[in-house]
């Protein structure tokens, strides 16, 4: 069960996450992108799904990655992601709520690049009850 409390509190991840030109090479080819000098606009998921890994199933958080399905996603891009920027990363749980015995979790990751704010994507995540 996921700590109510965590409603509205961000999270920071205690590691940093170097983008390496190989990583979006490999991450090009399977979406078919042939143009590789900066990353796919989906290319920073491979970072938030991770991290958020990392950040949600804290105790304190309670959430259960086993149980969980990835529901939704969006981004807003201020910039292009490109090899070399090294990335912290932040997660705010919006919201949560139950819907026939599931956890729905509603959580924002920003990017950034030192104190430049590079990409904010929103994630819908359902934790199968």
């Amino acid at each position: 069960m996921i700590n109510p409390d965590s409603v509205g509190r961000t999270f920071d991840s205690a590691d940093l996450v170097t983008v390496t030109q190989s990583e979006i090479d490999a991450f090009a080819v399977v979406i078919g992108e042939t143009d590789t000098r900066v990353a796919p606009p989906t290319f920073s998921i491979r970072i938030t799904l991770s991290q958020f890994e990392s950040i949600l199933t804290q105790p304190e958080i309670g959430v259960d990655w086993q149980r969980l399905v990835h529901g939704d996603q969006k981004f807003e891009i201020y910039r292009p992601v490109i090899a070399g920027d090294i990335f912290k990363c932040s997660a705010t749980i919006e919201t949560l709520r139950s819907v026939a015995g599931n956890e729905i979790i509603s959580v924002r990751s920003d990017l950034h690049n030192g104190s430049e704010l590079v990409v904010s994507s929103w994630a819908t995540l359902v934790v199968r009850g």
